[in-house]
């Protein structure tokens, strides 16, 4: 059966809520004692592989922006 936490409790403590979400826990949090929303696990999370978009940089990378493109930027 899963736990059930107020919004208070959901507010001041989500951190460790969903760490224990994360572990394959649901968590409820209701409102005035009626509850309004369930924390579930994502399906099919796949962990994050550092690395997979490998390539290189160009020098023109490293070009000062024309400026046009800095006054769009400082809008």
């Amino acid at each position: 059966m899963p736990d059930i936490v107020n919004v208070y409790e959901a507010k001041t403590k989500l951190s460790l809520l969903l760490d224990r979400v994360a572990a394959g826990e649901e968590i409820i949090i209701a409102k005035a004692g009626t509850p309004i929303a369930k924390l579930v696990p994502v399906e099919g999370r796949q962990p994050r592989r550092p690395g997979f978009a490998k390539g290189e940089v160009g020098d023109e990378f490293f070009e000062p922006l024309p400026n046009e493109e800095i006054e769009a930027w400082e809008r």
